[in-house]
């Protein structure tokens, strides 16, 4: 009786030092995972898609969020300063890569890190954002994805479509470079196609529904590019649009699917994919941003809303985005 009281004991600290050891094990596990930060500005269709597509891009580059990695996903809702704030954490929290989805969210990161490798996606233009020294070689800590769309072919749909048109609105935020830079391409593209032109611009998104009624009346169709405080605001602005029978051609799908009329544009999800797989290369492979050149996804879709066409009563030609 003694002896198997013995043998009891003994068994029950051999299982409980096999326990305390797992789970020593399982906490420095955890800690050994790579940390992986992601600021993004606002929440809304595209930049959504974007971070989807980068998390199944680590994924199948072996990179599994919970398993290997530890990924710190923040939203800023929208407000610059918070992007500032978030980008400290992510850098105190020793990251070893930080992915900023959208221009001001990759401008907070990069003013203060040079020695983290960033990633950026959903920014048009990362050279004239002064991200990088050159889209082709980046010479920086930051490289990524560029989601600029083929503004000119957006331009000329509006033609294609509705081939009486004389006046296009361009709605987008004054402050966002990205929509600067593609409202630079589309008033060229307006003049290349005899469009007449009217800018419309917000500073901040309480100003969406009375600066889109200003231009009620005075224009055949609405542009706007992948701005992101208009696409988070696409259902006002198809409100007052749609209701006025004005189509909205828009930068990418997200926004033709909350209101808008149509777009020939990138697939968001595809562009965070190809991200995810350069962040791979940074983090397996040991690749530096500053030789990685800027990507771009090659294929654009044709969307059009259905619905919205019909309120509008507009027939869409047969073959266009074929």
């Amino acid at each position: 009786m003694k002896n198997m009281l013995k043998k009891g004991i003994l068994f029950c600290v051999v299982v409980l030092c096999g326990a305390l050891l797992f789970a020593g094990g399982s906490k420095d596990s955890s800690k050994s995972m790579l940390k992986v930060g992601v600021v993004q500005l606002v929440e809304h269709v595209a930049l959504d898609a974007s971070y989807r597509g980068f998390i199944d891009g680590l994924a199948e580059g072996g990179y599994v969020n919970g398993q290997n990695v530890k990924i710190d996903f923040q939203n800023a809702q929208g407000e610059q300063a918070n992007c500032v704030t978030i980008a400290n954490k992510l850098i105190n929290d020793k990251s070893a890569l930080i992915l900023a989805i959208t221009t001001p969210a990759a401008q907070a990161v990069a003013n203060l890190t040079s020695a983290i490798p960033i990633l950026i996606t959903a920014v048009t233009d990362p050279e004239s954002a002064k991200l990088v020294k050159s889209n082709a070689l980046p010479g920086t800590n930051v490289t990524g994805t560029s989601d600029l769309t083929p503004v000119a072919a957006q331009i000329r749909l509006i033609k294609e479509i509705l081939p009486g048109a004389k006046t296009i609105g361009l709605l987008y935020c004054s402050s966002e470079q990205n929509s600067k830079f593609q409202i630079d391409i589309a008033k060229t593209a307006c003049q290349e196609n005899g469009f007449a032109f009217i800018e419309a611009t917000v500073s901040n998104s309480n100003e969406i529904q009375q600066v889109t009624q200003s231009l009620v009346g005075k224009v055949d169709a609405l542009y706007v590019p992948t701005d992101n405080m208009i696409a988070a605001g696409m259902p006002t602005v198809a409100m007052v649009a749609n209701s006025a029978k004005t189509p909205i051609f828009c930068g990418e799908e997200g926004m033709v699917n909350n209101g808008g009329f149509a777009t020939y544009g990138i697939n968001y999800y595809e562009l965070g994919k190809l991200t995810g797989k350069m962040a791979v290369d940074i983090l397996k492979n040991g690749k530096k941003p500053a030789e990685m050149p800027i990507q771009y996804v090659e294929k654009f879709d044709f969307t059009v809303n259905e619905q919205v066409a019909k309120e509008l009563g507009i027939i869409v030609p047969a073959g266009l985005g074929k």
